[in-house]
């Protein structure tokens, strides 16, 4: 497990693979490929960052993860794999997010994004440090930084299907 405080102050407990436990997970986060490139999504308030969003009554982190990629995007997944998660504790609350790694075979044009404004696709080799203003602070606080640096890992090792 990997123990930070955040941008916000709030303290973050991250874990991979089989030392998390999913029976917790309330909300999403999904780092998602499509075509070689990073696929995010323009939320009109925090800016440009990974789907992910809160899991609906009776739905599993997995649908849910699909559900937002799609909702947020357009795009339709063509492989899903549970990578880990991560707590966060503030002051006012504790929430527990399930992280995916998520290939898209297809974006389709919606005329609803919800929240968002609908994908934006990032070069892969973006440095998440320094990001500018049009980035969530999600982006920046560390825990999509160690969830890639993660999933390169596993390609680097053919552990993991790329």
């Amino acid at each position: 497990m990997i123990v930070f405080t955040d941008l916000n102050g709030n303290k973050i407990e991250l874990s991979f693979g089989t030392q998390a436990n999913t029976d917790y997970i309330q909300h999403v986060l999904c780092i998602t490929e499509y075509n070689g490139c990073w696929l995010c999504t323009n939320h009109k308030e925090r800016g440009i960052e990974f789907p992910g969003g809160k899991l609906e009554e009776g739905e599993n982190p997995e649908d849910a993860a699909k559900r937002e990629i799609f909702e947020e995007t357009g795009g339709l997944v063509q492989e899903l794999n549970f990578i880990g998660q991560y707590k966060v504790i503030s002051e006012k609350e504790e929430f527990v997010k399930g992280v995916f790694y998520a290939k898209v075979k297809e974006l389709v044009s919606k005329n609803d994004y919800l929240e968002t404004r609908g994908p934006v696709l990032i070069d892969p080799t973006i440095s998440f440090k320094g990001l500018d203003e049009s980035f969530s602070f999600i982006m920046k606080d560390g825990v999509v930084e160690t969830f890639i640096q993660y999933l390169k890992n596993k390609k680097e090792a053919n552990s993991f299907n790329s």
